[in-house]
């Protein structure tokens, strides 16, 4: 039977760990974040910050900004700007009307 990346049947190392997911990747090793150079680190932690920061922004504007002013559902904007940066960022960008009054 020919090989392919679609193959199903598990074959085993000889550790007796699975190969057939790292030969159709071929991933590199996992890493923890202590194995990371220095400057990746404050990357990763300072990404985490904007992150956080955008989504709580985000959700702070929501509860505070009157029904009328918002596109949509509220609830469903509060979920979106949880799961990622882009939810956040979708939020201020698509998810809010101009103020008449400003």
């Amino acid at each position: 039977m020919p090989k392919n990346n679609f193959q199903t049947q598990d074959t085993q190392g000889i550790q007796g760990q699975s190969t057939l997911r790292s030969r159709r990747l071929n991933l590199p090793k996992k890493r923890s974040f202590r194995e990371l150079d220095r400057r990746t680190q404050v990357a990763v932690i300072l990404a985490g910050i904007i992150e956080l920061t955008l989504m709580f922004a985000a959700l702070r504007d929501l509860r505070r900004r009157p029904v009328q002013l918002a596109r949509g559902p509220k609830p469903l904007w509060a979920v979106v700007s949880c799961l990622n940066v882009l939810g956040s960022i979708s939020y201020f960008v698509f998810g809010r009307r101009k103020d008449p009054q400003n």
